[in-house]
């Protein structure tokens, strides 16, 4: 069976279901056409985003925490970007000291 990808704006409002109208797991799971464990997962994630919590590994399913996550993309590739432009300094440093003998 394919592992089929829901977007987050989908996870985020059957979540809200459960969470905010009162459907049980399995009223969501019929409302929304998915499996109890999809709908599981995604009520715990909405819980936890909710918390205050970014997810690690799962796409964010709120806006403020897909910006979270966004960002935090933005930093590593300007700490990798930043790493590339030091190792390049140094050899050019290297290069005109040894070059300047």
């Amino acid at each position: 069976m394919a592992y089929k990808n829901y977007p987050p704006k989908f996870k985020h409002e059957s979540a809200a279901l459960v969470l905010d109208q009162g459907y049980t797991i399995q009223e969501a799971c019929d409302a929304v056409g998915v499996g109890q464990t999809a709908i599981r997962r995604w009520v715990t994630q909405l819980q936890e985003e909710r918390a205050g919590n970014t997810p690690q590994k799962a796409k964010a399913l709120t806006a403020e925490h897909q910006e979270i996550q966004a960002l935090k993309e933005e930093v590593k590739r300007l700490k990798r970007e930043k790493e590339i432009l030091k190792k390049a300094s140094a050899l050019l440093m290297s290069e005109t000291f040894n070059g300047s003998n």
